[in-house]
């Protein structure tokens, strides 16, 4: 989604400016064997829920409408073809995922043609049984119809292979676009956040793909006039590079890297001042990652980096790990800005999609499927056979200004504002309910894995959809639940007791008196002294 330009940060409205983060980990880097991608819708505007769309045939002359991701506007239409795939979110009934993040580029370079990047992404989903499939597809809609959509970064993956494709268009005299997709090699990580990661790249190479003109029209354009093997699609097509591109952007999948990786220090010079080597495009992990691993990854803040958000003044007395918008500020005419975690209070939507060919076909993809703040949200399992939405996460349930306590969107913001006030004394309880769902969550997915195995296609779909279906309302009602625990026992600043599971009494019933919570770090009081100096000084009355 839209990147976080200078403007965006600074508060510039541009249709609330969304962005997205993308994170990677091939088959050989994960702990059981599967492709791994991540993905965060972030934006100020994206209400969260999921849309299936069912498998279809269509008769000849059929004509698929194009849509506008971000704006509904209709761009056009494009033939359609005999049959579509089922897609739920961003995943298909083959188990291909597709995620992305958009990084804007050249301004002069804004595509002009009839598909816009969402529309990339399910076109594809709908038409491709593989990752390769998906990017053949999704070149050859911006190659035959043009492209509509600013500079965009994709993750593409099946259960074998994961692809990252970057794409731009040619602005006002070309409707088309020039791109580069690379193969992340087996055993590594990757991942894009709002910013291109394609540098150089091999000129002959099966596993790099790119149009024809990727180096030419750059050429043409002045954005470059060096040797071909020293081109960085990077640096040509995203334009002088900032601070929102490198901090507010790859230091996102920096760290991404850091957590797996114990050699990515050198790289913090990277992101916070533009100097050194660039942040490389993988990384091998030292550890296999699993699935558990990347949700937690996507409740990432920095924390234990020297970028961590919990620890300087701006968290404030609750270490709270969050900066509310615009990102950039001014003290004495000098300009700073807030950190960009991958967690950010703005999620609509944010899933961990596990695919792998070891499973049964009706669960060979997992798609995690959380919605709001990915740091405080709860991943339900929804498998590449489901055919429908589950209640709690269906269009239609609620809207971003239609309260729906019965959508798990709206329960999950119930919980998460709270936390935002007071986090480090709310985190624990949401963490305790948190952990214990998602731990059920998996413990039943393996248990399905071992019922499906001997079951049709159609009585697998059949169980993994209940469970789907059980486990959303089951979690949307504990998220309720524990909004309303939150708000009794935090009420004005004070924490109840408790005791045996209840809110503490005495034993003739009176609410036992409560703790004062007071403030979680000294230097909230150090620096009301500071400031007031001896005004609120205590002295002694004589």
């Amino acid at each position: 989604m839209k990147r976080p330009l200078l403007l965006s940060l600074l508060g510039a409205s541009a249709g609330a400016a969304l962005a997205c983060t993308s994170l990677i980990a091939t088959p050989g880097a994960t702990a059981d064997g599967s492709s791994i991608i991540t993905y965060a819708a972030d934006s100020h505007t994206l209400y969260g829920d999921i849309e299936y769309k069912p498998a279809a045939d269509h008769p000849a002359g059929a004509m698929r409408e194009i849509i506008d991701w971000d704006t509904q506007r209709h761009l056009g239409q494009i033939p359609e073809v005999p049959h579509t795939y089922a897609v739920i979110g961003n995943m298909n009934e083959h188990g291909v995922t597709i995620g992305e993040s958009t990084w804007g580029g050249r301004h002069e370079l804004e595509g002009t043609g009839l598909v816009d990047y969402g529309s990339l992404i399910y076109i594809a989903l709908e038409r491709a049984k593989t990752a390769r499939e998906a990017l053949d597809v999704m070149t050859g809609l911006v190659r035959d119809y043009g492209y509509a959509s600013e500079g965009e970064s994709f993750s593409i993956a099946d259960p074998s292979e994961v692809w990252i494709l970057e794409l731009v268009g040619k602005g006002k005299t070309d409707p088309g676009a020039v791109w580069v997709a690379r193969r992340v090699p087996d055993g590594y990580i990757s991942g894009h956040a709002n910013f291109p990661r394609i540098h150089q790249f091999p000129l002959n190479d099966a596993e790099t793909l790119y149009s024809p003109d990727v180096i030419s029209f750059a050429r043409q354009q002045g954005y470059y006039d060096g040797k071909d093997e020293d081109f960085s699609f990077s640096r040509a097509y995203y334009g002088p590079y900032d601070m929102s591109g490198l901090r507010g952007c790859d230091g996102r999948v920096w760290s991404y890297f850091n957590r797996f990786n114990s050699e990515m220090s050198p790289y913090v010079a990277w992101i916070t001042r533009g100097e050194g080597d660039v942040l490389p495009l993988w990384v091998k992990p030292e550890k296999k990652i699993s699935a558990n691993d990347m949700k937690w990854m996507m409740r990432d803040h920095f924390e234990g980096t020297p970028l961590d958000m919990t620890l300087d003044v701006g968290a404030g007395p609750f270490k709270v790990p969050y900066r509310w918008r615009p990102m950039t500020y001014e003290v004495d005419s000098v300009e700073y800005m807030h950190e960009r975690a991958i967690a950010t209070q703005q999620t609509g939507f944010s899933f961990v999609s596990s695919m792998s060919a070891d499973r049964p076909d009706a669960m060979k993809g997992i798609l995690w499927y959380g919605v709001d703040d990915a740091n405080t949200c709860v991943y339900v399992p929804i498998f590449n056979s489901a055919n429908q939405a589950p209640h709690e996460l269906a269009r239609g349930n609620g809207d971003l200004y239609t309260l729906s306590w019965d959508a798990m969107f709206w329960v999950n913001n119930y919980v998460a504002n709270q936390a935002y006030n007071r986090y480090s004394q709310m985190i624990p309880d949401i963490r305790r309910v948190q952990n214990g769902l998602e731990a059920d969550a998996e413990a039943q997915v393996l248990e399905a894995e071992k019922a499906v195995a001997g079951l049709g296609y159609a009585d697998a779909q059949t169980q993994l959809q209940q469970l789907t279906n059980d486990f959303a309302a089951r979690a949307t009602k504990d998220y309720k639940a524990l909004g309303d625990y939150l708000f009794v026992k935090y009420l004005d600043g004070n924490i109840k007791k408790e005791r045996d599971g209840q809110f503490a009494r005495t034993p003739e019933g009176v609410p036992e008196y409560p703790v004062f919570g007071g403030y979680d770090d000294p230097r909230y009081f150090e620096n009301i002294v500071r400031e007031q100096g001896d005004r609120l000084r205590v002295i002694e009355i004589k």
